[in-house]
């Protein structure tokens, strides 16, 4: 419940000041297109240089009037999505980034553990450290009274578990990139009935007439995409790094049954 509330806050820390700033924009904009239309005389225009217009823009501009000219009754669910994906993806990262652990050190640390005093002295190195294999290492040593079978079991049937939790939050940014590119072409559909319902309306195909209904289709399609490309990047990672993780979960399990199997011969 705590995770879900974080997200919530982080999710409208990110979400306000762009709405805000996208609203503070189009403001602007009005408010500068008064002035010049009350400040420029009609006989005297002014030649405006487009392309340095262009460059003093700086990329948080470009992307808060595209945002605007997209119309953010459809850009702001895709807007929505990329910021929710981006903080479950941030949560993902930091939360298995702390989950890895060093398995040969944990490995040599038990083994000696086992050889100075025993199983209780190697219960408490396992407790004292975190991440899933040292989870997995207590509850091997805490069947290690039963045998070694009962021990093998333990650690396949908490290994799933473990396993599990790793990838908790992946079906959320899954959603996520396949919504965004679904919610920018509703915005393209609802933008080209749009351009229609207006040529129907004026009876003429004129570019001006249409452009408007247009832009919004082209607009959302591209901020859908674009999102659907950021959330999958993150995703492949957090895919990438789970995959690790379960590898050495693996192999320090193997390791760990046989050091108990010396242990167990050595009688010590």
């Amino acid at each position: 419940m705590r995770k879900l509330i974080a997200l919530f806050m982080l999710a409208g820390i990110l979400f306000v000041p762009v709405f805000a700033n996208a609203q503070d924009a189009s403001a602007d904009t009005s408010a500068t297109e008064a002035t010049q239309a009350v400040e420029t005389p009609a006989a005297s225009p002014t030649v405006v240089d487009d392309e340095i217009v262009a460059e003093e823009q700086s990329f948080h501009q470009v992307i808060k009037e595209k945002f605007i000219e997209g119309d953010p009754v459809y850009m702001t669910p895709v807007l929505i999505c990329l910021i929710l994906g981006l903080a479950i993806a941030l949560e993902r990262i930091i939360t298995l980034n702390l989950s890895t652990t060093n398995t040969k050190k944990l490995i040599n640390k038990v083994e000696e553990a086992l050889a100075s005093g025993g199983i209780e002295a190697a219960k408490d190195v396992t407790r004292n450290t975190k991440g899933p294999v040292a989870s997995i290492f207590t509850q091997g040593l805490m069947r290690y009274s039963e045998g070694i079978e009962m021990v093998e079991k333990s650690i396949i049937a908490y290994g799933s578990v473990e396993m599990g939790r790793l990838e908790k939050g992946l079906v959320w940014i899954s959603l996520f990139i396949s919504l965004a590119p679904m919610l920018g072409f509703m915005g393209t559909v609802i933008g080209m009935i749009f351009a229609f319902d207006t040529i129907e309306a004026a009876g003429d195909i004129s570019p001006s007439i249409v452009a408007g209904g247009i832009k919004i289709a082209l607009l959302t399609t591209v901020a859908g995409l674009i999102v659907a490309i950021i959330l999958q990047l993150f995703y492949n990672y957090l895919v990438s790094k789970i995959d690790s993780l379960v590898n050495d979960m693996e192999d320090a399990s193997i390791s760990l049954v046989d050091v108990l199997v010396k242990h167990k011969l050595t009688g010590k």
